[in-house]
């Protein structure tokens, strides 16, 4: 003996089955989503008050550093090793461990009060050239010293840290 088809019981067996399956399939659909957003999400810049640059031993005329803002979400040890530098009109973005230089667009850096809001700002295309990279802890600061390659001039960054007093303890 078969069941017909379109029976009522089974319309409802099937709209169950159906249910269940969206319930079950519903996160493993939407979750690369939500990780591409985590991934993506933006980065606060804040002003390095004790900050130096200098461009072959001056200071240029119009500066500024910025650093990751420590309370901001995403990658904290990626974010620690990024420095923003204003240098004239451009932005530069510098990647102290991979030791690169990115050129960050004015278009997606947005003012927030003192503030920079940015997205991922290290693109492959944006990449300016560099060599001679050399850094120096000088007590209270570390030295980042780097060659531009399309200014071919000598850039100098000086960002202040906390001293590190382990052995005092």
């Amino acid at each position: 003996m078969t069941i017909p088809l379109h029976t009522p019981r089974r319309r409802d067996a099937l709209r169950c089955l159906l249910a269940a399956c969206a319930i079950v399939l519903a996160p493993a659909l939407f979750a690369p989503d939500v990780a591409a957003q985590e991934g993506s999400a933006p980065i606060r810049w804040k002003l390095v008050e004790m900050a130096q640059v200098r461009l072959d031993g001056k200071a240029p005329l119009k500066w500024n550093v910025y650093q990751p803002d420590k309370k901001s979400k995403g990658d904290k040890k990626r974010n620690a090793e990024l420095a923003l530098v204003l240098l004239g009109h451009r932005y530069l973005m510098l990647d102290l461990r991979g030791r690169l230089v990115y050129l960050a667009p004015l278009s997606e850096l947005h003012a927030d009060g003192q503030d920079l809001l940015s997205g991922d700002l290290a693109q492959a295309d944006k990449v300016i050239p560099s060599t001679d990279w050399t850094d120096r802890d000088v007590g209270p600061a570390q030295i980042y010293r780097l060659t531009l390659g399309d200014y071919n001039h000598v850039m100098e960054v000086s960002l202040p840290h906390m001293p590190d007093l382990r052995p005092f303890y």
